[in-house]
């Protein structure tokens, strides 16, 4: 009887290991600060030359630095490393009937530079445009050469569907509905967009780092403007066939108009 090896797990190429143990390394520099070769070993559970070879991969690939020396303990003097902050820079804006605010941020989340724009008066047909100026402001008030983010998520009033690209649950956002509008803010922007419900960014948020952190499955209830949720399952958003799981403000209600 011969055993079927299309259903055996495939073993973790040295490659992928090499990611994997990277990707570790980062987060814990991220999270704890400034770390030695012999605490990152000790917490990523790496040997000494694994954790060294791992450093000057991320060194090599301008992700990390070097930032002095640690202090006042048993034998010689550790290198300390941390995550470097110009290795990469991204936008969030937050997307409202009465303002578009951005906030430009680097690698570390640190806040270099807001901006808050009126968008009253904003013809619909502008909106690319002006979000554009509005990103580029921002952008140069944080000291940084044009074409410097990596990445920008926009939060919105509304739920992006997943197959036409259109908003739905968005009649209060003139300007925001058409399908190819990623792709024309992703031009115009010259970098990568993504267009979220703002209530969903609000529960990655408190997953990060605020009430949710360590909770694989919630619900946060959003009561401001208007009324929304956002799903959390298995650690992962939950947005629905469509993206619109979340959407509660639209629930029909008994004796309520609809």
């Amino acid at each position: 009887m011969t055993e079927n090896t299309s259903r055996l797990p495939l073993a973790g190429t040295p490659s992928l290991l090499r990611a994997i143990n990277d990707r570790a390394a980062l987060q814990l520099l991220l999270e704890n600060g400034p770390l030695s070769r012999t605490q990152i070993g000790t917490l990523t559970g790496l040997s000494k030359p694994t954790a060294s070879q791992l450093l000057a991969r991320l060194e090599a690939a301008g992700l990390v630095v070097p930032v002095g020396t640690t202090e006042g303990g048993p034998g010689p003097n550790a290198q300390l490393y941390q995550v470097d902050p110009a290795a990469g820079y991204v936008a969030g804006l937050d997307v409202t009937t009465s303002q578009v605010r951005v906030a430009v941020a680097d690698i570390t989340g640190r806040t270099l530079a807001e901006h808050v724009v009126p968008t009253k008066g904003w013809p619909a047909a502008a909106t690319v445009e002006k979000v554009g100026e509005a990103v580029a402001e921002t952008v140069r008030r944080a000291g940084l050469a044009p074409g410097s983010l990596r990445e920008i998520v926009i939060g919105v009033g509304g739920a992006p569907d997943p197959v036409t690209g259109k908003l739905r649950y968005a009649s209060h956002l003139p300007g925001w509905h058409s399908p190819r509008l990623t792709d024309e803010l992703s031009a115009a922007l010259a970098a990568p967009v993504s267009i979220e419900n703002d209530v969903n960014l609000a529960a990655v948020a408190e997953q990060a780092s605020g009430a949710a952190q360590g909770c694989e499955d919630f619900v946060l209830l959003w009561a401001g403007e208007g009324t929304g949720a956002a799903i959390v399952i298995a650690g992962r958003l939950h947005r629905g066939f469509t993206g619109g799981a979340g959407e509660v403000g639209y629930m029909p209600v008994p004796g309520a108009p609809v």
